[in-house]
Parts: C-alpha cells; sequence; structure tokens
C-alpha cells in the first residue's frame, strides 16, 4: 500500500483536528448565541474585532517568521540552529504582547466610544489577557507546522477549545441576557484561561521533543534575522487589521444611519459575523490546513530550485480547491435555511447563509492562494493586497451601507472577498511566468 507523503499526513492531521474544533465552535456557537441573543452576539463581534488588532500586534507576524526561519535551517540540514530560532520567537512575542496588551487596556474606552456603546469597554480589558500567551504559543506552533508535527500545535488547540467551551457554557447561564457586557466578559475570562492552558502544553511538548537535540554552538545570531523578516510582515499586518478593525466597528453605526435602530443594526451584524460566517467557513478545514502546510514545503522547493514541482503543486491545490468549494457552495445555498433553523433557531441565519453561500467559493480558494504566496516567501506582496483590500472596503462602508443598507453590506463582503482573491491570483500568476511560463497552468497564465 502507497505510503502517504509528510505533506498530505501533516494535512490530514491538521485538517481532522480542524473539523472537530468547528464542529465544537459551531456548536458552542450556537449556544452562546441562544444564551446571549443577537445583540449580545454583536456586542461580542465588535470586542472580538478589536481583540483581534491587539492579537495582530502581540503576534507581529512571529508564527510565519519561526515557520520560515526554522524551515530554512532544517532544509540546510542545521537542526540545532532551530532551538536559537525559537529563543529568538520568544522573545520577540514577549516584547510585543506586553506591548499590545498595555495598548488594549488603554485604548478600550476610546475603542469602546468609536463604537458607539460604552459596553464594550469591560470586554476589552478583559481580552488584554489572552494576548501573553496567544503570542508565545504562536512561537510554538510556527516550530510544530515547520517541523511536519502539527498534531502537536492541534493538541493544544484542542485543549484551548475544550477549556474555553466548558468555562463559557458553564458561567453564561448564570448571567442575564439584559446585560450583554457582562456575557462577553465571561466569554473572555474564559478564553483567557484556556489560552493559558494551551500555551502550558505547547511548551512541554517542545521541551520534551528538544531533550535530544545538542545545543547550538557559536554561531549566527537570529534576533536580527528575525527581525528582519517579522518587522515589514508585521507593520503591514497593523496597518490592515486596523482598517479591517474599524470597519467592523462602523458597520452598527453606518446601518443606524441608514434608519436601522441601535438593537437591530448590532443584530444584523451579530448575526453575520457570529453566526453566518463560522457557518461558512466550517469545509475550510482542510484546505486553511493545506494553506498551512505549504509555507516550509514550498520553502524546501524553492531552495532546491524545484520550478516544475511548484507549478504542478499549484495546478493542482487550485483544481482540487475550485472543486470542492463550488460543491460546499451548492450544497449552502440548497441547505441555508435548514442550517439557519437547525443551528441558531434563525429564519434570518437562514437568508443570510443563502445569500452569501456562492461567496465559499472565493473565500476557499484565497486562502490556498495566499498560503502558496508566503511559502514562495512573497509575504510582504500578500499583506499588500490584504491592506489595499481593507481600505477599500473601509470606503465601501463608509459610503455604502449608510445609504442602502443590509444589500449594500452583503455587496461589500463579496466585492471585497473578489477583489482580493483576484489581485493575489494574479501575483502568484506574475511569480510564476517570471521562473518560466508553463502551459499546464490555464487558470493562472489567464489571470
Amino acid at each position: 500500500m502507497r505510503r502517504l507523503s509528510p505533506l498530505m499526513r501533516s494535512t490530514l492531521v491538521m485538517t481532522l483536528v480542524s473539523l472537530g474544533l468547528r464542529l465544537t465552535g459551531i456548536f458552542v456557537n450556537s449556544r452562546i448565541a441562544g444564551l446571549m441573543g443577537a445583540e449580545g452576539m454583536g456586542l461580542m463581534q465588535l470586542g472580538l474585532s478589536v481583540e483581534t488588532l491587539a492579537v495582530t500586534l502581540a503576534c507581529s507576524g512571529i508564527h510565519f517568521s519561526v515557520t520560515r526561519l526554522a524551515s530554512e535551517e532544517l532544509a540546510r540540514g542545521r537542526k540545532a540552529e532551530v532551538r536559537r530560532v525559537v529563543g529568538a520567537g520568544v522573545r520577540y512575542a514577549f516584547f510585543f504582547s506586553c506591548l499590545a496588551g498595555l495598548g488594549l487596556t488603554m485604548l478600550s474606552g476610546p475603542a469602546a466610544a468609536l463604537a458607539g456603546d460604552g459596553r464594550l469597554r469591560l470586554p476589552l480589558r478583559l481580552f488584554a489577557l489572552s494576548l501573553m500567551p496567544l503570542s508565545l504559543s504562536s512561537v510554538f506552533s510556527g516550530y510544530f507546522t515547520a517541523v511536519r508535527r502539527p498534531w502537536k500545535t492541534g493538541a493544544a488547540q484542542v485543549l484551548e477549545q475544550l477549556a474555553a467551551s466548558a468555562l463559557t457554557l458553564l458561567a453564561l447561564p448564570r448571567i442575564p441576557q439584559a446585560r450583554p457586557e457582562l456575557c462577553c466578559a465571561v466569554v473572555a475570562l474564559s478564553g483567557a484561561a484556556a489560552d493559558f492552558l494551551s500555551l502550558l502544553l505547547g511548551w512541554l511538548l517542545y521541551r520534551r521533543e528538544q531533550k535530544n537535540v545538542p545545543r547550538p554552538g557559536e554561531g549566527q545570531d537570529m534576533g536580527p534575522r528575525l527581525l528582519r523578516l517579522s518587522l515589514p510582515l508585521a507593520f503591514s499586518s497593523y496597518a490592515r487589521t486596523a482598517l479591517s478593525t474599524l470597519q467592523h466597528l462602523l458597520v452598527p453605526r453606518a446601518l443606524m444611519r441608514f434608519g436601522e435602530t441601535s438593537s437591530a443594526a448590532l443584530g444584523v451584524y451579530g448575526t453575520v459575523s457570529g453566526m453566518v460566517f463560522p457557518v461558512l467557513g466550517f469545509a475550510s478545514v482542510f484546505f486553511n490546513a493545506l494553506a498551512e502546510m505549504l509555507i516550509p514545503e514550498m520553502t524546501a522547493a524553492q531552495l532546491q530550485s524545484d520550478l516544475p514541482g511548484l507549478r504542478r503543486s499549484v495546478q493542482r491545490l487550485l483544481s482540487a480547491c475550485l472543486l470542492f468549494s463550488g460543491l460546499v457552495s451548492a450544497l449552502l445555498f440548497l441547505l441555508g435555511p435548514a442550517l439557519g433553523r437547525l443551528l441558531y433557531r434563525s429564519a434570518e441565519a437562514g437568508r443570510y447563509i443563502r445569500a452569501l453561500a456562492p461567496l465559499v467559493i472565493v473565500m476557499y480558494t484565497d486562502s490556498v492562494t495566499d498560503g502558496m504566496l508566503k511559502g514562495l516567501g512573497l509575504h510582504l506582496s500578500s499583506m499588500f493586497i490584504n491592506v489595499f483590500d481593507a481600505a477599500l472596503t473601509l470606503g465601501s462602508v463608509c459610503l455604502l451601507l449608510p445609504r442602502f443598507g443590509i444589500p449594500a453590506y452583503i455587496a461589500v463582503l463579496y466585492g471585497s472577498e473578489c477583489f482580493n482573491f483576484l489581485l493575489s491570483c494574479l501575483r502568484l500568476g506574475r511569480q510564476l511566468r517570471e521562473k518560466a511560463p508553463s502551459p499546464a497552468l490555464p487558470l493562472i497564465n489567464i489571470l
């Protein structure tokens, strides 16, 4: 019987882990939505959008940088140097996570005022507790990706998900739905406790694996290499995430300017962001895992100048992703109303699932394209595309939603995803054509 390649084995592990986490997440999310209501979900999604900006600052590109540098050292046969990469990553992550935690705590008031809801202040301060464990965990996750042992990252993620879900579902029923800020505070505290547990497990697994690896002797300091790789990516990530966060904060306000009440606007935002998108993204687990595992594989192929192999991989992956995402999109379109009723007891959620189902094709394929760009060292190009897209999306939210309301919100979501995907494909196609044109890549050559 033919054995699976290391890439496929790693992808299969990550797929199974992600599938389990997504199933658990959808179940828990539907339970949380029932306990918090649409308004509470909207407030929580606003808080999570701000936390995403803080997490971006806390991590500052460290996961990708550790994966890339460790993959390079392993491809050159220098296993002992990988320890030096992780050490530099831990110092980097600790500094930036402290900076991000302080910033989120100090700016929680202005962020709540910008969103037009003072109840957001308390959850934001509690979300700051998660930043350090999340950032340090990214270092170990990047290492496990580079050494092709994703099950260790998966184990930490499973522990985090189970702990956060259990703590949230135990505490949330004790909080009245009329106090959504307290509900969000429970979610934030539960998540922080789970993040610390996940970090502890990741560190223990890393220490055990490094027990038999010799310590590096005198050699190059990895700090400058890490900074050269991380900081450009980090600054572009800041710009993109800041624009995206501002966009999320302004969506409810823009809908209120159209004429929606505060509760209705927050409810629509919470339904789309907190209920619909988890369902749309559920089946992306395979290709998200594949995009993650492509970084070390394509780095090694690039160092070995295996250009024909790169082109074949691109063709196969894009073809498979288009076929799979098209099938998922059709199923979601047909079953959207039933899924809305089954998962959330919400006809409105079902209508949005059906309305956004065609977007799945673009979402899934774009995630794989981004993974390939990063694997080829084009992470800055990927981030520039994302920043440009976020700026246009923010402008569209400010201009279109106050005039056209919810239909404009749906149109903006479509326009943003399609624009991002088109630019990513164009950049990938140009990179492959610069190396050598290939008639075996019809999609890329057309773009």
